[in-house]
């Protein structure tokens, strides 16, 4: 009878370790995977728009047949807007190519010639302006950053609508000619940083791009004068500009938390009672 119970307490104990390692290995999670970080989706490259105005000068080289002086010259103000590619080699230095349309701006000059003769001409100076720049940031304090450059290109000069007016009654218009010149530029402005990958400059731009020039058809009474405009304005310049992408911060790899296997408890023993010896025979 001693040892049925012996038995039974070993085949008890059994299942119980047998439960505690099936609860234990239902508790185990496997290590979480190696941590990756995200591949950069374009690098440093960045996408900008500009827009402005421009204080332009079109400095009037004037020549005719006649003895005839220049007695005063103007043109209107431009506007401009455009947009480019850059790349940013590193924290300190970057490059761009933009392009741009310069609106119309409208150009008059007053020629006087002996012994009484008057001419008013008056056009439309408009341009496309193509330029490679280089930039250097000079370091970033509280989200701004204040920078210099320098650009050069191509400039597709257009004068339209050129006219010659003698008030006694001579006239003569120009070809509407259109010609590509080198253009050249000087920048300093600031940036400031809204966001991780957008940022807003303020800058000022010197801009030197060519001339262009006619010749007038006389249609009533008037010379064959030939007109060239060189080119340059000071301009004033809200740019913007967006990184291809956004990357998101490094974040630590996710915590796993393990719990703990449960406290194996071996059953209780019993030993068998103690033995008296033979029962005791009554006198009888």
């Amino acid at each position: 009878m001693v040892a049925q119970r012996l038995k039974k307490t070993m085949i008890a104990a059994g299942l119980a370790l047998t439960a505690a390692s099936a609860a234990n290995a239902a508790d185990y999670t496997p290590p979480p995977p190696p941590y990756v970080a995200p591949e950069p989706c374009c690098d440093n490259w960045y996408l900008r728009g500009q827009i402005g105005a421009g204080l332009m000068k079109a400095d009037l080289d004037y020549s005719t047949q006649t003895n005839a002086t220049l007695q005063h010259s103007s043109n209107a103000d431009t506007f401009f807007v455009g947009g480019g590619i850059g790349y940013e080699w590193n924290n300190w230095l970057r490059f761009d190519a933009t392009a741009e349309y310069r609106t119309k701006s409208r150009a008059y000059a007053f020629v006087t010639y002996p012994p009484s003769g008057v001419d008013e001409y008056q056009g439309n100076i408009s341009s496309w302006v193509m330029l490679a720049n280089a930039y250097v940031d000079l370091g970033t304090w509280n989200c701004f950053t204040p920078f210099l450059g320098f650009g050069v290109g191509g400039a597709y000069n257009t004068l339209s609508d050129l006219t010659d007016v003698n008030p006694n009654g001579g006239y003569g218009s120009g070809h509407n000619p259109s010609s590509w010149s080198l253009a050249w530029a000087l920048h300093a402005g600031i940036a400031y940083n809204v966001s991780q990958n957008f940022k807003i400059e303020l800058a000022y731009r010197y801009l030197n791009y060519g001339s262009i020039s006619d010749t007038i058809d006389c249609s009533v009474t008037c010379t064959h004068d030939q007109l060239k405009y060189k080119l340059t304005s000071q301009d004033i310049m809200l740019g913007f500009r967006w990184t291809c992408c956004e990357l998101p911060a490094p974040s630590a790899p996710p915590q796993y938390v393990y719990a703990p296997a449960p406290v194996y408890t071996p059953p209780p023993s019993y030993s068998p009672p103690p033995s008296y010896g033979p029962p005791l025979r009554s006198r009888g």
